[in-house]
């Protein structure tokens, strides 16, 4: 399971040269039983990329021929791993070389080399499993599930279970009275145990939400003993029982309210931003616009419409992406070079500075704004449009500020 700490080091990393590889592979049911399709894919994606690397520095060209004969003999053990998706970040020229183990949902396999790590197939997939945490709960029990990216895990030595008592109620029940008080004052102590343990892991940032599995008769005891903040993370919760619920049941559940949640969250997103934008508040629409306050630190969340994809050029000197394809960069004059797809451009900055990112499926509110858009933590400028020289160099001081982690949020 891939790791904050990971995803930022990804975004992070570049190489001058343009050697990083990236390799997502989509596993796709066998035509044969020698299962050589994978293999034969892989080599003849390595071979467009070694067609890329002509013209370029021979030392770089040979440390990524090394990496692309390591992937290709990879390639050849993916047999029986169709659950799995397979991703693959390497440059040995500096000495990376990262492999994660992914569900299986991707579009496609791809091959891919640049100065940086491509993160769209990864932000798409890590965008629908944010890091759940699913509780399922009774008056004396409970149990912790990690959820993240479709694997659920329960976590070791979370059971608990409170001392059975007697059943007798003393001579004539006179003592059932006390007997029932005591049992409802521990099931309390329980309830509230459970909370103390949720907001020390979300303080942790052991998950970012939570999901609960109870009976509904034990709903309202439960609730008023969560903390607000406790409360707050809570996406749903469903009907199960602690001791019998198997996982597959557990996971069918929490997907459903999690995609309840993403589609609600979206489309809120969606109408608030576009809204904002035409009131000229904390709203912006279209890629110009976008990159403008992208350089300034305005941006809180980027909605980006799932299949978007539009040029750009990006500077060789100081990094200023353009949506206009000018050759030479307005900022610091440097020579520009122009970028295929500008969305994959920005994600490495998208996930350093900690910006909520929504790929949005058929929505055409999106789609008729330019399938871009972005809610801001606030707006610069009051309404004024500043000289491009003026936004970007004051994008370049706030480029090296603020890393924080990553959270992606997609809606189908």
């Amino acid at each position: 399971m891939m790791t904050r700490e990971q995803i930022q080091e990804l975004a992070q990393f570049e190489d001058g040269e343009g050697c990083a590889l990236s390799f997502y592979f989509q596993p796709a049911p066998p035509q044969n039983k020698a299962h050589k399709e994978e293999a034969i894919l892989t080599k003849d994606l390595a071979r467009e990329v070694l067609r890329q690397l002509e013209g370029k520095n021979k030392e770089k060209c040979e440390s990524a021929r090394a990496d692309l004969d390591r992937i290709v003999h990879l390639s050849q053990d993916f047999r029986g791993n169709g659950a799995r998706t397979k991703a693959v970040f390497a440059c040995s020229a500096q000495g990376f070389w990262c492999e994660f183990d992914l569900p299986a949902r991707l579009s496609g396999t791809q091959l891919l080399i640049d100065r940086h790590f491509h993160l769209k197939p990864l932000a798409r997939l890590l965008g629908p499993f944010p890091s759940l945490g699913v509780v399922l709960l009774d008056r004396q029990r409970a149990r912790l599930f990690d959820f993240r990216m479709g694997e659920l895990n329960e976590r070791e030595g979370f059971f608990h279970l409170l001392p059975r008592r007697g059943r007798s109620d003393g001579f004539a029940g006179y003592d059932g009275g006390h007997a029932e008080r005591r049992v409802a004052d521990e099931a309390r102590q329980h309830f509230k145990l459970v909370s103390e343990v949720l907001k020390s892991a979300l303080e942790k940032h052991a998950f970012e939400k939570w999901i609960l599995g109870c009976h509904e008769a034990i709903w309202p005891q439960v609730e008023t003993q969560l903390h607000p903040d406790v409360s707050h993370k809570l996406l749903g919760r469903f009907s199960a029982e602690v001791a019998h619920a198997s996982d597959e049941f557990i996971r069918s559940r929490a997907e459903h309210i999690l995609t309840e949640w993403q589609d609600k969250t979206c489309r809120e997103a969606v109408h608030e931003t576009i809204s904002q934008a035409r009131s000229h508040g904390r709203g912006v629409t279209g890629l110009r616009r976008v990159l403008r306050s992208l350089e300034l630190g305005e941006v809180q969340s980027l909605l980006i419409s799932d299949n978007y994809v539009a040029q750009a050029v990006e500077c060789i000197g100081c990094g200023h992406l353009d949506a206009h394809l000018v050759n030479f960069c307005p900022v610091c004059g440097r020579q520009t070079r122009k970028v295929v797809d500008a969305v994959e451009a920005i994600l490495p900055w998208v996930i350093r500075h900690d910006i909520e990112l929504f790929y949005v499926k058929n929505n055409p509110e999106l789609d008729a704004v330019g399938n871009i858009a972005a809610l801001l933590r606030f707006r610069s400028d009051h309404g004024k449009i500043r000289p491009i020289t003026e936004v970007a160099s004051a994008g370049m001081r706030d480029r090296s500020r603020l890393v924080g982690r990553y959270r992606g949020v997609a809606a189908s």
